[in-house]
């Protein structure tokens, strides 16, 4: 049975979703995963997006370290009903409404979200049969999201290839733990612009007309 490992509600029991439908993230390769998060300093406070969420154990394991808010996003039924009441309980202990269960299909969600809107940190963690156009279409809709110090976590089989990134991001690291590899991405730098001048000499430039 997979838990919550910390924070606020660590080791809490977590409900799964029954049945072979889901591929539930490990316990070790969530704690991995968190242990890495937590040295980037990212989740405290974050918004945090779940996609293809499952039991929702990703985005819940974030509101008990202290995410502001997170959207889990899962179309089956009996997934997003379990992320549900994995979502009331993770409120519960929190007092608040941290985590927000959508059923919906990702890519109807990610069309439907609001331009503004933007994620700190973004869980993918696709179902195998998806194949490569498809999920990087769906990461091409998740760039036009993202603020500017964000990471987005692809988790795939060993055995996929890497995740065809769009131009507005770019991977920066990766790890394997036995059949389960983790693909780590960030907004891509924009170019910078040479100027044939010096920047003093244009401003100076421009105040004397």
């Amino acid at each position: 049975m997979s838990r919550i490992i910390a924070g606020a509600a660590g080791g809490t029991p977590l409900v799964n979703v029954p049945g072979s439908l889901t591929r539930p993230t490990t316990d070790r390769v969530k704690e991995a995963l968190f242990s890495r998060l937590d040295a980037f300093g990212i989740i405290a406070g974050s918004r945090v997006l779940d996609l293809y969420a499952g039991s929702g154990s990703l985005g819940v394991e974030s509101g008990s370290r202290g995410a502001g808010a997170v959207d889990l996003v899962e179309f089956d039924a009996k997934a997003s009903s379990v992320c549900q009441r994995n979502a009331d309980l993770i409120n519960g202990v929190l007092g608040r409404k941290a985590v927000t269960v959508h059923r919906s299909k990702v890519e109807s969600f990610l069309e439907r979200t609001a331009p503004d809107i933007r994620w700190d940190l973004v869980f993918l963690d696709p179902p195998y049969p998806l194949d490569e156009a498809a999920l990087s279409a769906v990461l091409d809709k998740v760039s036009l999201h993202l603020a500017p110090s964000a990471v987005v976590v692809v988790e795939r089989s060993s055995r996929s290839p890497e995740p065809g990134w769009p131009d507005a991001m770019e991977r920066f690291a990766e790890k394997k733990y036995g059949e389960t590899r983790l693909w780590y991405a960030e907004p891509s730098v924009p170019d910078v612009i040479e100027l044939d001048e010096p920047f003093d000499e244009l401003r100076s430039a421009d105040g004397e007309g």
